[in-house]
């Protein structure tokens, strides 16, 4: 606050008026220069730190030293004016644990006026609940063993199996076995068992065979306490400071190095068991406002406005960003590119990403990959609201194939597979409602176009909107609404708890067979569930904690994914690129099934043919095998919805497709997908998954 201005007068300023008064004042956002350096934020070094900071309005820039997170006198050093609308200043001593903020001084309404102390939008470190950044050596972030400089990359033809796990979730429950509860170190513990002695945590990932663990938030986020012992749950969807890792998760918020240097440990670890890390990304708003860094510091060029000048709210959340401003394209992609190359992150996940703009996606896309062949980019093609930026620029589902190889969550195939999200009680074709097969369809091919699909049946999307199957993401449940254990439970409350289990499982099975890329909602392979809860970002961890005993309880389910990832893992025929050609549905079968015969010839790997079987009635149908083969006989992978070895059935014969079941029929190659025998409830098939990577 500015010694010369009365409190009162600053209040007036900053909170009351100032705002929406602003952008009338400010030029045009066309009219702001745009600083090409790639030095905003701070350039630390033993001898001196500079310190930069874009703010184009300003009359003047000062730069506030700490030696406390909280509290406490600091030094006021003046910033110089450099390029662009640029302020800098460099401190010539060794600025290490030092926090800091800045201060703008803007026009304002009635003259004049120093912004609020805002932190820098560029911080890679905080101190407590984020109220400064901090100055930290990021070299001494790096755990032992950490390759600095060097990104792991693997082949971005692989197979991708995506699964979301929250960080406290996966520890918190007793059941866990994990001593480090609710923090990043949990997730690095090895040799963690439920009270039955099955893996849990990051072993029990590895057993399962999936290929990416997606984290939610685990950016600095504003709606939980780090200063307190227990911190009230979030799921962080409310950005405070998008470069440095939240403090809640780590085992000290005292230290800022300790939350960066432990995000890079869980990292290290899932690398060590050839897991890849997703990070879910909220850049399309902000937790704060009118407050908010970025508005202190450019008043009315950060976010989207509406003609009457208040701020936009596509993303139902208070406001939301402008991706197509050149300043906050650079801000995303630096950001980005900072999580690439300090963490070593290998994807992420865009949360609603229908905000922001085609043209800042697929830079970011063209732009990551450069770094990164194989990165794994995804997100919402929606928005909670609606936007001021036309539909036709912005990364909408209906858009994706506009879109670099960036992929959107297939609601069709969701809400075709078990039901309206909007609508508890609508069962879906697992659950008895069979005029969802042109939706259950359109998934299991991706999203892309097949003659054999009726596209005006399908529930929202009416044409095939990907290029591609790997840019729909193929999922039956997520962190939002229900999960799908709960959601059967509802829909489907006539049923036997028996009969649920079987349509999960039938769910699970379809999701795993789609073309597009599979996501698992972390413990859906032991029918997690939140005691109905449905949106559960700020319940309890009596709600969300993940009950790791449930994984004994439902073995049957845990293998059947288990056997599923494996076998897509070695085929090839489970990742097309174009299904009309080499996939093809089966007519005159029962009301209620689905079957479709892929033919894998010549694809180097896996299967010649594979024949998928789905059964949604309660009673069981005998389906005639009378498509040829070589020897005249099919191996059987799956019946019942369970892994089966060494068993086979004759072409022209008849197999027994039970009711709420998967059955999985396959032609052989000369390199047999026999499985390994197992050895109790967590049989090795680690061999193969290693040849597999």
């Amino acid at each position: 606050m500015s010694r010369s201005y009365p409190v009162y007068l600053f209040l007036l300023t900053a909170v009351l008026i100032r705002p929406v008064i602003l952008l009338s004042q400010a030029p045009a956002t066309s009219d702001f220069p745009v600083y090409s350096g790639n030095d905003l934020g701070i350039r630390y070094r033993a001898t001196e730190t500079t310190f930069t900071v874009w703010a184009p309005l300003a009359q003047a820039a000062r730069l506030h030293l700490y030696q406390e997170p909280v509290g406490g006198e600091g030094r006021i050093i003046d910033m110089k004016p450099d390029t662009a609308g640029s302020w800098k200043v460099s401190v010539p001593e060794n600025c290490e644990g030092l926090y800091y903020t800045y201060q703008v001084y803007n026009k304002a309404p009635l003259g004049y006026a120093w912004s609020q102390e805002v932190t820098d939008p560029y911080a890679v470190a905080t101190g407590v609940n984020g109220l400064r950044a901090a100055v930290v050596d990021l070299a001494k972030t790096d755990p032992p063993g950490w390759p600095r400089g060097h990104l792991p990359t693997g082949d971005s033809n692989a197979a991708v199996i995506i699964y979301e796990l929250n960080i406290r979730d996966a520890s918190m429950h007793t059941s866990s076995g994990i001593s480090n509860k609710g923090k990043f170190m949990g997730l690095t513990e090895r040799g963690t068992t439920n009270s039955f002695g099955a893996s849990t945590g990051l072993d029990h990932l590895f057993w399962l065979g999936v290929t990416h663990v997606h984290l939610l938030p685990v950016f600095d986020f504003r709606s939980s306490d780090e200063s307190v012992v227990n911190p009230p749950y979030n799921w962080g969807y409310d950005p405070l400071h998008y470069n440095t890792p939240e403090g809640t998760y780590a085992t000290s918020v005292s230290d800022p190095a300790t939350r960066i240097r432990e995000f890079k440990q869980i990292v290290q670890a899932l690398h060590k068991r050839g897991l890849k890390v997703v990070m879910d990304v909220v850049y399309n708003h902000t937790g704060l406002t009118e407050t908010s860094n970025f508005e202190q510091l450019v008043p009315g060029y950060y976010y989207r406005r509406k003609a009457d000048g208040s701020f936009s709210n596509a993303a139902a959340c208070g406001n939301e960003t402008a991706s197509e401003q050149p300043m906050f394209r650079k801000f995303m992609l630096e950001s980005l590119l900072y999580w690439v190359n300090e963490f070593h992150i290998d994807g992420f996940r865009f949360d609603l990403m229908g905000i922001h703009d085609l043209t800042t996606m697929n830079e970011i896309a063209s732009t990551l990959r450069s770094y990164r062949p194989d990165i794994l980019l995804y997100g919402e093609g929606w928005t909670a609201g609606s936007s001021p930026l036309p539909d036709s620029l912005r990364a909408l589902k209906a858009q994706v194939s506009r879109l670099d190889k960036i992929a959107v969550f297939g609601d069709e195939f969701r809400d075709g597979i078990k039901g309206s999200v909007f609508d508890y009680h609508q069962p879906g074709f697992v659950s008895g409602a069979f005029d969802n097969l042109s939706s259950v369809q359109f998934g299991l091919v991706g999203g892309v176009a097949h003659p054999q699909i009726d596209y005006s049946k399908v529930n929202y999307s009416k044409v095939p909107y990907a290029t591609s199957p790997r840019q729909m993401i193929a999922y039956a449940d997520c962190h939002d609404n229900h999960t799908l254990w709960d959601r059967l439970s509802l829909s489907a409350g006539s049923y036997s708890e028996e009969e649920r289990k079987k349509m999960h499982q039938l769910a699970l099975a379809m999701v795993l067979t789609s073309q597009g890329t599979p996501f698992l909602h972390a413990g859906s392979e032991f029918l997690r569930s939140k005691n109905g809860n449905e949106n559960s970002y700020n319940a309890p961890d009596s709600i969300n904690a993940i009950d790791w005993d449930q994984k004994t309880i439902h073995q049957e389910t845990v293998n059947m994914v288990e056997a599923l990832i494996h076998m897509r893992k070695r085929n090839k025929a489970f990742r097309l690129e174009d299904p009309a050609t080499r996939l093809r549905f089966l007519d005159s079968l029962p009301k209620g099934c689905i079957s479709f015969v892929i033919d894998g010839e010549g694809l180097r790997g896996g299967w010649k043919k594979v024949w998928v079987l789905f059964n949604a009635n309660k009673e069981a149908h005998s389906i005639k095998v009378d498509i040829p083969v070589n020897r005249n006989r099919w191996g059987i992978y799956l019946q019942n919805s369970q892994p089966v070895e060494d068993r086979y059935i004759g072409s022209k014969e008849y197999i027994k497709v039970e009711g709420l079941s998967c059955t999985i029929l396959y032609e052989p190659t000369s390199i047999s997908l026999r499985r390994s025998s197992r050895t109790g409830p967590e049989g090795s098939l680690r061999r193969a998954r290693r040849s597999g990577r």
